[in-house]
């Protein structure tokens, strides 16, 4: 019988930190990456484009649906008509197969199947062009496994899990899945790809850890980075009166390939402006492409996952200098700030409240309208008197009288407006 060739699900190798590698599609085609950034700004009529996202939420959480469950004696290749999604699919049954045997392990099997979901909710999030590779990788980040999310045979994101050591701080981690979606990904997922992975946030109750805010000027910023120094030190870019440091990386002896970092990652907040059209291009191009790309981390910050819905109200609220920026564009925005600890309480209780709301609006909504078509008031009444005292998970942190207060303020109409059609899995 004649041998099928099997799809070429090629692996590369993307550092620990994450970042894009020389030959990926992002690196070596600049014109492309150009013309997807201005496809999405027309389309969405933003025009701070969404480059990275992390999140983090409890196994519990996401309830596998997706996992192929036949364990019945696996077919071979010569057996198989040749079909790229047949493939796939024989190719993860077979691997979970030989997992469950080697591993024996209940807890390994739940984690596998729960990011294995989670995997496939992202890569329908971003539309049509990724998948989940077949293939159980090494983990990153303290994760000791990963599913890998590849497009056009290059790894441009991965769901982790499990624990890579024995630690108690791994013992908590080992109850978590983590999701990290590199600028490929972003760069290159199908329109609206934001609003939906906010969904996915929402629906399972997810911690938004980092989300990069970009905002290119492709024809340049109408000064050189010279200018952008200048502006640093006259106190442009001071936030809430505060000078924030800075670094500067790069030829800025002979002017090139600069860097102009505002901030710091471990305030959970920092600004990069750098020439992206020496990066894509080669310096030697002299492409004026210059991008003002903000990244947000959850070090002393909360992050709602409505940063990924309305990017330019988060982008503008970083200080005068970014809504400065951004009103070149003359699109429509407001400012919205992301406090640091110290000033988070009310906020926080607001945020977790309108999370609840909103989730509640997409998920449970038609069952709640059904139940009190249909069930008695008795009924009803004993479904609260059985939940009286129970809270969801994430606001058992907040005392009544809070609660009461952000419940009270909550817009379901505004943010029913802002939520759109809740996500529905392929």
């Amino acid at each position: 019988m004649t041998s099928i060739a099997k799809p070429n699900y090629k692996h590369s190798k993307i550092p620990a930190q994450g970042r894009s590698v020389p030959g990926s599609a992002l690196v070596l085609d600049g014109g492309e990456v150009k013309l997807r950034l201005q496809a999405e700004r027309t389309e969405s009529k933003t025009p701070v484009h969404v480059d990275w996202v992390r999140f983090t939420c409890f196994r519990r959480n996401v309830v596998p649906s997706f996992l192929p469950v036949d364990e019945s004696p696996s077919a071979s290749w010569e057996d198989l008509t040749f079909d790229p999604v047949k493939w796939k699919t024989q190719r993860i049954t077979q691997q979970v197969l030989a997992f469950r045997k080697e591993h024996q392990d209940p807890e390994f099997v739940d984690a596998m199947n729960q990011a294995y979901d989670l995997a496939r909710e992202v890569c329908g999030a971003l539309g049509p062009d990724f998948e989940v590779h077949p293939v159980i990788g090494k983990g990153f980040d303290f994760y000791k496994f990963r599913w890998s999310i590849y497009r056009n045979d290059a790894e441009c994101g991965w769901v982790g899990f499990l624990a890579s050591s024995s630690s108690p701080r791994a013992s908590s981690q080992s109850a978590t899945v983590h999701t990290n979606l590199y600028g490929a990904a972003c760069t290159f997922a199908a329109p609206g790809w934001n609003s939906r992975i906010a969904d996915i946030l929402d629906m399972h109750d997810a911690k938004l850890t980092r989300a990069d805010l970009a905002l290119d000027f492709f024809d340049g910023m109408g000064y050189d980075m010279e200018q952008v120094k200048t502006d640093y030190m006259a106190g442009a870019m001071d936030s809430n009166g505060k000078r924030l440091k800075c670094n500067m990386v790069g030829d800025w002896a002979n002017g090139g390939e600069r860097s102009f970092y505002i901030g710091s990652k471990e305030a959970g907040k920092q600004t990069n402006i750098y020439e992206k059209g020496h990066q894509l291009y080669g310096r030697e191009s002299q492409n004026p492409w210059v991008r003002v790309e903000l990244r947000y981390g959850n070090k002393l910050r909360v992050l709602s996952s409505d940063m990924l819905r309305r990017p330019s109200d988060f982008f503008a609220g970083a200080s005068d200098w970014h809504a400065l920026q951004l009103s070149r564009f003359q699109s429509e925005f407001t400012a919205q700030k992301v406090p640091t600890a110290k000033a988070l309480p009310l906020e926080t209780v607001k945020a977790e409240v309108s999370r609840n709301v909103r989730w509640i609006l997409n998920t449970a909504a038609q069952s709640i309208s059904t139940a009190m078509r249909y069930l008695s008031e008795s009924q009803l009444h004993e479904i609260c008197d059985w939940n009286v005292n129970k809270v969801p998970g994430r606001l058992r942190k907040f005392n009544p009288l809070e609660l009461q207060a952000a419940f009270s303020a909550a817009s379901t109409s505004s943010l029913s407006r802002n939520a759109g059609p809740a996500f529905a899995t392929a």
